[in-house]
C-alpha cells in the first residue's frame, strides 16, 4: 500500500474474510483499529444487558440487581441497551411544569450515573431515542453537531463507547427505536435473519425463539429499570401494562439469551 504524508490504515475488503486462528467473519474495509476491536468482542463470552435506566428516574435496587447478575453469570462484558437518560425537561412530550429544569435535571443524572459507572467502568451503550433527544433538538434548531459534547463527557462517562447498534458474537445490539410492542425484537431478529437484543419497550422482557433448517435466532426483550412513581412517568399510572424490572444475559458466545427479572 502507498504512504503519502502520514502512515495509511490497512483496510480489508474480502466480504468473507476468515481470520486466521479464530474462525470470525467480519464485515468489510475495516481499519487495523476496528479489526482488533472486531476481534476483542467476538471474545465476549458471557454479556450482561442492562435495560432503559432514563437516570435520573432508576428503580432502587435495580443497580444492585444488575451487579448480581454480572457476577452470578460471570459475565466479562457490559452492555446498556440504550436510554440511559431520560431528557424530561427536553422531552418532545408534555413536560411537568413543576419539575427539575433541564441544569438541575442534568446535575441529578450525573450523581445518579455514578455508582453505575464506579461498578460497569467499561462498558458499551447503544444510543436510544431520549439519549438523542438534545442532538435532534440541536439538528432541527440549524446547530452543528460539531457544536455538540459526546454524551461521555456530559455524562463524565469516559469509559462508555456510545454506538447506534452493535454486532457481538452475531448477535445485534440495539435500543429499538421505531419498533414497540411484545415482539418487537423478534420482529426485528426476523426482519434482519439474525439474533437481537432490545430495549425501549419497557413492559416487556421475553425472549422469543425461530428455528429454521438452517439456523436458530432469537429475539430478546431486557425490561427496564425504570422508578416508574416518577413525575417522568406519570403518564402511565392508568396503563393496564406495567414496566417489567429486569436485565439479561447472553450467555455461551451468544448462544443462550436469559430475562432476569428483579425482586419487587
Amino acid at each position: 500500500m502507498k504512504e503519502s504524508g502520514r502512515k495509511q490504515q490497512k483496510t480489508y475488503t474480502k466480504r468473507n474474510y476468515m481470520a486466521k486462528d479464530n474462525n470470525i467473519q467480519y464485515r468489510p474495509r475495516l481499519t487495523d483499529s476496528q479489526y482488533r476491536r472486531h476481534l476483542e468482542m467476538e471474545a465476549w463470552n458471557n454479556i450482561l444487558v442492562v435495560g432503559d435506566l432514563h437516570a435520573p428516574w432508576i428503580k432502587k435496587g435495580y443497580l444492585e440487581h444488575c451487579i448480581e447478575q454480572k457476577e452470578r453469570f460471570a459475565c466479562d462484558k457490559v452492555i446498556f441497551i440504550g436510554d440511559i437518560v431520560d431528557n424530561h425537561y427536553s422531552s418532545y412530550h408534555d413536560q411537568d411544569p413543576d419539575g427539575l429544569g433541564a441544569g438541575d435535571e442534568l446535575d441529578r443524572t450525573i450523581d445518579v450515573l455514578k455508582p453505575w459507572y464506579k461498578a460497569f467502568p467499561d462498558a458499551l451503550v447503544t444510543l436510544g431515542n431520549h439519549d438523542l433527544i438534545i442532538m435532534r433538538k440541536a439538528f432541527s434548531s440549524g446547530l452543528s453537531k460539531r457544536w455538540i459534547k459526546g454524551l461521555d463527557e456530559v455524562l463524565q462517562t469516559p469509559g462508555w463507547d456510545f454506538v447506534e447498534e452493535v454486532i457481538v458474537n452475531d448477535v445485534l445490539y440495539t435500543h429499538g427505536t421505531g419498533q414497540s410492542g411484545e415482539k418487537a425484537a423478534f420482529l426485528r431478529a426476523l426482519h434482519r435473519r439474525m439474533s437481537v437484543v432490545m430495549g425501549h419497550t419497557h413492559t416487556s422482557a421475553n425472549v422469543i425463539w425461530s428455528v429454521s433448517n438452517h439456523d436458530r435466532i432469537f429475539g430478546m426483550q431486557v425490561g427496564c429499570g425504570i422508578d416508574e412513581t416518577s413525575y417522568a412517568f406519570a403518564y402511565g399510572k392508568t396503563f393496564s401494562k406495567k414496566m417489567v424490572i429486569s436485565c439479561g444475559v447472553v450467555l455461551d458466545n451468544g448462544k443462550l439469551p436469559i430475562v432476569l427479572p428483579m425482586d419487587i
